[in-house]
Order: structure tokens, then sequence, then C-alpha cells
């Protein structure tokens, strides 16, 4: 298999960790959305990752279709999600709110990287920010009350969705964790986001420190 995308990405991580944590073997190619673009088009036209080239040559893109894909390949004892549910659904709903915020904090990045600015949208951007702050603080709310290792009791999809995401806004947005700050050191945005959402942060701490996490990680670059 092959894995198109940079790790930078939450997307492309959360489908790398999964793979670590299967123990499948993939080639990866940290082709940037920008400058290797047509090299992407080749598998996916959108330009967008993740692309997951399996062994016979089919391109699996969007991260959800790739790991549904890799929890049907490896069985349904093995999978991070079961196949039906509640437990199901109450994972696919935790991936979807955080994968959720992860594309408003991408649109985010790109408002600002893109953009001067007095070419910027504020109305954009204050809807992003709300769109971010309120879903953190209901995640934030669902994780405490929960408590446990785990969101759902085991190691799930949702535990590395919530993880990833959060990983990339602390880096592309770290004010975005305590708005009374104004630095914007990885140190600072750390200790806020702790003060204001700890179930979240220990959530967070405790994924980041599993060896597959630490195998697929890459500081955030954008360059376009």
């Amino acid at each position: 298999m092959i894995l198109i995308g940079q790790y930078d990405s939450p997307f492309v991580r959360r489908v790398a960790v999964a793979l670590q944590h299967h123990g499948l073997a993939y080639e990866h190619r940290p082709w940037s959305v920008w400058a290797d673009a047509e090299s992407i088009a080749q598998y996916n036209p959108l330009r967008r990752v993740p692309v997951l080239v399996m062994d016979d040559g089919e391109a699996l893109v969007e991260s959800a279709a790739i790991l549904d894909a890799l929890d049907g390949l490896v069985g349904p004892e093995r999978a991070l999600l079961p196949p039906s549910g509640e437990a199901r659904r109450a994972g696919l709903r935790v991936c979807a709110l955080a994968t959720g915020f992860a594309d408003k904090a991408v649109s985010l990045l790109y408002e600002h990287v893109l953009r001067a600015g007095d070419r910027r949208s504020p109305v954009w951007v204050d809807r992003c920010v709300t769109q971010i702050s309120e879903t953190l603080d209901l995640l934030e709310r669902e994780r405490a009350a929960r408590g446990g290792d785990f969101w759902l009791g085991a190691f799930s999809h949702a535990d590395i969705a919530v993880a990833c995401a959060l990983r990339f806004l602390g880096e592309a947005h770290p004010s975005l964790f305590d708005t009374s700050h104004t630095s914007h050191t990885s140190h600072t945005s750390h200790t806020s986001h702790a003060a204001r959402r700890p179930a979240l942060a220990a959530h967070a701490a405790r994924c980041e420190a599993l060896p597959v996490f630490a195998a697929v990680v890459q500081p955030l670059h954008v360059a376009v």
C-alpha cells in the first residue's frame, strides 16, 4: 500500500496511525497538496489527501472511507470501530465532530496564508473560530463525562481523530486554545489548552504518548 500526504495533515495522520496500529506495511509519499498537486491528481483529481493506494492499484480517497476500508481489511475483531450498533454511531459522531473542526481549522489557516490582512473576511474568520470553539467545548464536556483512558472504553477511531485534530489546531492556531493569551509558543498553547479544556488536553497527551502516534508526526509546514 502507498499512503499519499504529509503527516502534518490531521486527515493523513489519522490514517497513518491506524495503519501503524494494525501493523500494515505501507510506503509513505509525503506529497504536498500544493507543490505536488499534479502528482496527487494522478490518484485523486480533487488533489486532496489522504490517498491510500491499495496493493491492487485501487486509490481510496477521504480519510473516513479509507479507515472504513481498513476496518474491513483487518476484520471485525481488530477493527477500530464495530460494524454496527450504538458504539459505532457514537464513534462516528465523535470522528465527525473532530474532523469537522479540523476542516474549519484548515480553512482558517488558508484564509490567513492566502489573503493579506485587508483582504481577509472577518465574517468568515469569526464563523470558523466560533465553529471550532463551540465544538471543542462540546467535546470537552463529553470527554470529561466519559472518563477512562479512551473515548469509547477501548482505543478507537474516535481517539485518533480527536488527538490528530487537536495537534493540528495547536500548531495552526495556538491562540484558539485561549484567546486571552497573545503568545503563540508551543508551551503556552498547550498550557492554555490544558487550563481551559483539561479533559481534551489529557486525552491528547495520552494518545500522543503512544508509539503509533510518535511514529507518524511532522511539524506543520505550509508552502503555497
